[in-house]
This record gives structure tokens, sequence and C-alpha cells, in this order.
């Protein structure tokens, strides 16, 4: 089942990146407190997340802060490794924080998991969008289509925080 606004996120361990190098923390830990817009997509450096994801969110990071937002984070089933490489090459370091989860349990968790196995990907995260004050779903924006990221991109979320 698919979370839902006004629900908790789950409390399982991610994994954040960081310049010292992977750092496990808690969903619970990691959302306390602060307002957060939370993006997933299936995968660093996948033509949509790279060229269309991703990059609106750097973009439009100061706007983000100006609404009272105190981070942005992106979660992927990649590993750490991975996610750190991808933040480098896009210039999202310091402004994005990555959040890996290698064995798709955030995803799961979120029943926002999608299964890429036919494309050879394996088990992935659909590509969404959300707000999240204290650990609380306020926004949700799950893209209905493979390959687009417009209902769950920075422009529309963004719109919707008041």
């Amino acid at each position: 089942m698919t979370i839902a606004v006004g629900e908790s996120l789950p409390n399982v361990t991610l994994t954040l990146v960081t310049p010292d190098g992977p750092k496990p923390v808690a969903a619970k830990d990691y959302f306390a407190g602060k307002t957060i817009v939370l993006f997933g997509l299936p995968g660093a450096f996948t033509p949509t997340c790279h060229k269309n994801h991703l990059p609106g969110f750097i973009a439009h990071e100061a706007a983000f802060k100006a609404k009272g937002v105190d981070a942005i984070a992106m979660t992927a089933v990649n590993d750490p490794f991975v996610l750190a490489a991808w933040a480098g090459a896009t210039g999202a370091d310091g402004h994005i924080d990555f959040l890996a989860d290698g064995s798709a349990v955030f995803a799961k968790a979120l029943g926002l998991e999608l299964d890429l196995t036919e494309r050879g990907m394996g088990v992935r995260s659909t590509r969404y969008s959300a707000l999240v004050e204290d650990g609380v779903v306020k926004t949700l924006n799950v893209e209905p289509q493979p390959g687009v990221a417009d209902l769950s991109g920075a422009a529309h979320i963004l719109e919707q925080i008041p």
C-alpha cells in the first residue's frame, strides 16, 4: 500500500552521502523537526533522472529555502558511492542531500517501489516528490508515467508549498 498524505514516513535506515563518506541515518532522525522536500527516482545517471528530474531541484533550491524548506533530499535505489559520484557530476554537492536506498527498503516501505527487472534494472523507486514536515507527508506527487518528471518535478511541488 502506498504511503498517503498525513502518514509518517517509515523508520528505516538510509545511507546519507557526506563529504566524509557514507553515514547510516534513521529516517525518523533525518526528518525530525524539519521541513524537507523529498524526491525519489529510479536511478542515478538514468536519462530522465539525470537530465530532467534532479536539475530542477538544484535550480529551485533558493526558492524552496525562501518558502521555509530546511533541506532538499533525494533517494534512489543506488549505493552511496554511485550517488556520491552523481552528486559530484551534477553539481548537487552541498545543495541536495543524497539518501541511498541500495536494497529498496525505503521504497518498498513507502509502497513506491518499481519493478524494472525486465529492463535489467531490478527493483527501483517510483518517481515522486513529497513535502515532509517533521516526518509526516504533507504533499505527495507520484509520477503516473515512466520517463516523465512533470508531476514529481521541482516546479510542480514548489507551486504546492504556501
